[in-house]
């Protein structure tokens, strides 16, 4: 059975309406107001003195610090947003009649699971961002074969390269569908782009930042929770693309082991 997308969609945006997903909201809501604050700290910091006169006020979300801090914050909000999205792959791949509790076990050796989502998804982008360079289509077949890597990470509990073998697997035969959501994301991406520069112009550089991380927020949610359920598809599919082999899921009724 091929991947049911409009069932994904009308799936995943019912778990985003439950207590795991008001969680998970404010999760993403949090780290996207940290991460956009640790970036445009870090550019301002580096700054020289005299251009921090002219850009005094229009910083948007920022902190009075040195470039230094601000790219150190960077980093930890990087690693944030890693340990974010292993707990989001566990919670939300999940059946839907759970999700009125979130796992007690979420942590389960979340330490291993974030240092391979760092490394599997820079591995990802790396590889997306140069097929979509040399021709476009490539880095969409890419970023469409890779989008279960981090649910086989965090629920399945493999390694890196398996992941990243198991991701390719299972998108097998539902790439184009796969596609659409990817090309969905570019877009948003593109109109998020274009307003933020209009806010810029409009002198109000603190409301575009805030638009940009809600926005932001408001998609991506559900777009992932899409993808969950997507991939709790393809994976429970007897006769899908996925690999024969079986690795038992994260338990997450066990004590966390870090």
């Amino acid at each position: 059975m091929a991947l049911q997308l409009g069932r994904a969609v009308s799936d995943g945006i019912r778990r985003v309406f439950t207590r795991t997903g008001g969680i998970l909201f404010v999760g993403l809501l949090a780290i996207q107001l940290l991460t956009q604050t640790a970036v445009n700290s870090a550019v301002l910091g580096f700054l020289p003195s005299e251009a921090m006169t002219e850009f005094a006020g229009s910083g948007g979300l920022a902190l009075p610090v040195s470039g230094s801090v601000g790219l150190a914050l960077f980093g930890v909000t990087s690693v944030l947003g890693a340990v974010y999205f292993v707990v989001l792959s566990r919670a939300f791949a999940r059946p839907l009649r759970e999700l009125s509790t979130f796992p007690a076990g979420y942590a389960n050796r979340l330490g291993r699971a974030t240092f391979s989502a760092v490394i599997g998804g820079t591995v990802v982008s790396i590889s997306v961002g140069i097929g979509t360079v040399l021709l476009f289509l490539p880095g969409i077949f890419l970023a469409a074969s890779f989008m279960f890597f981090i649910f086989a990470i965090s629920v399945e509990d493999r390694g890196i390269y398996a992941s990243l073998k198991r991701s390719w697997g299972l998108a097998r035969g539902s790439r184009l569908k796969l596609s659409l959501l990817v090309i969905l994301s570019a877009v948003f991406g593109g109109i998020v782009g274009g307003v933020a520069p209009v806010l810029d112009l409009a002198g109000l550089p603190l409301v575009a930042d805030l638009a940009t991380v809600v926005l932001t927020t408001v998609f991506f949610l559900p777009f992932y929770a899409i993808v969950a359920s997507a991939y709790l598809q393809v994976r429970d599919d007897p006769g899908g693309g996925g690999s024969s082999e079986t690795i038992d899921p994260v338990e997450t009724s066990q004590m966390a082991e870090l």
